[in-house]
């Protein structure tokens, strides 16, 4: 029999092996972070509580004393913990931070904390642009904007007082929205986005309305963080975001090629 009437045999099919997944350890230093992290969002280290030394953290974990300072470096930075030079470091008081060199998500990074998040819608209607407004927007004095004010709470306190114009050409259905889901801000990142930002920030006195409506004293200051977004060129909105001093700060870490460090 040649080889070409040769019965062929049936072969089993082969299955590619199967990879197994592998999880990534979590890096040593981070588990330092999460650990004290966590004792700060329990309750059990209080603001102005002290942090175990950097000498105990080191015997605890069995790493490096390099892996335990870039730990608690990073959670300085954060502002979660102060360090003071030959004192030690200790769990700082409850200061939120948001960044200013990006639009972020203040519903998620009260979230993110695990607390909880709340927007109280005071107003949104349609005015007529004063001449500050117009001039923000490109727009012609007394022409029609939309109009919107909300208050901003963390575990109900109230954090942001958020004052905003908005382009209609840019938004034309911002007045018809239901803000009790999504507030304006993520609504507008999400239905006209922007590519341009400026931010810039005051220290301000409280108006007694202002005051009121942050449950806080008139004579106490305020950062108000002042921001205009533009689409291809075109404004879209001006928004004067009001925050008590004492609750709230305001910054950002980025790298010397202008890139936001994110952690």
């Amino acid at each position: 029999m040649n080889n070409a009437t040769k019965p062929r045999t049936a072969r089993t099919p082969r299955h590619p092996a199967q990879t197994p997944v592998v999880v990534p350890a979590m890096a040593l230093y981070q588990q330092v972070k999460d650990f004290i992290s966590r004792k700060i969002q329990e309750g059990t280290w209080r603001a102005g509580d002290r942090l175990p030394s950097e000498h105990e953290l080191v015997a605890q974990f069995g790493i490096s004393r390099m892996t335990v300072n870039r730990a608690l470096r990073e959670l300085m930075e954060q502002g979660r913990i102060v360090r003071v030079a030959g004192v030690g470091s200790f769990v700082a008081e409850d200061k939120p931070q948001s960044t200013l060199l990006q639009i972020a998500n203040l519903a998620s990074e009260i979230r993110q904390r695990g607390h909880d998040y709340r927007c109280d819608m005071l107003s949104v209607e349609r005015v007529s642009a004063t001449l500050e407004v117009a001039a923000a927007l490109d727009l012609r004095m007394g022409a029609s904007v939309f109009h919107s004010l909300c208050l901003h709470r963390e575990n109900g306190v109230p954090v942001q007082l958020e004052d905003r114009y908005v382009s209609p050409q840019q938004a034309p259905e911002f007045i018809a929205q239901d803000f009790s889901h999504i507030p304006p801000s993520e609504y507008l990142i999400r239905n006209a986005p922007f590519d341009q930002v400026e931010h810039v920030v005051d220290a301000v006195l409280p108006t007694p309305e202002q005051a009121a409506w942050l449950e806080m004293p008139a004579t106490e200051p305020c950062l108000q963080l002042t921001r205009r977004t533009w689409s291809r060129t075109v404004p879209v909105t001006l928004v004067r975001c009001l925050h008590p001093a004492t609750r709230y700060r305001l910054g950002s870490r980025f790298r010397t090629d202008g890139n936001t460090v994110i952690g």
